[in-house]
């Protein structure tokens, strides 16, 4: 009897398998996602919100970094408005956040097409 390497995996690995798949491709779009709904300032709250009303729920703990990293590259401003009795920090494009969204929609819209087109099924073959 030949022995094989591969092990047949448990539903409950491959389904942990595919979290970590599918969380490891939302890393790579949310950057995007979130530049996407800053044309009108926005506080994190709101945002995080915004996002998952349409489909892109993330978490405080994801958003509030990813925030504040954007802003330190330049992409984003901020501004302290108080509303009724706290203030909330609000969010908006700078211009090299506009810059850098339509750039990375550019590229987002390219890889697309290209995955589109390799998960085609071949015809023919």
């Amino acid at each position: 009897m030949a022995k094989t390497n591969a092990t047949a995996a448990s539903p409950n690995s491959q389904d942990e398998t595919i979290d970590k798949l599918t969380l490891e491709l939302r890393r790579g779009v949310i950057v995007l996602a979130c530049l996407s709904q800053l044309d009108e300032p926005s506080y994190g709250y709101e945002l995080q919100q915004r996002l998952a009303a349409r489909g892109m729920e993330i978490e405080q703990g994801t958003l509030y970094p990813l925030l504040r990293r954007l802003e330190e590259q330049g992409l984003l401003g901020e501004e302290w408005i108080v509303e009724g009795s706290r203030p909330r920090k609000y969010y908006r494009l700078t211009d090299a956040g506009t810059r850098a969204r339509a750039e990375l929609k550019e590229q987002w819209d390219e890889m697309s097409a290209v995955l589109d087109a390799l998960l085609e099924p071949k015809s023919g073959g």
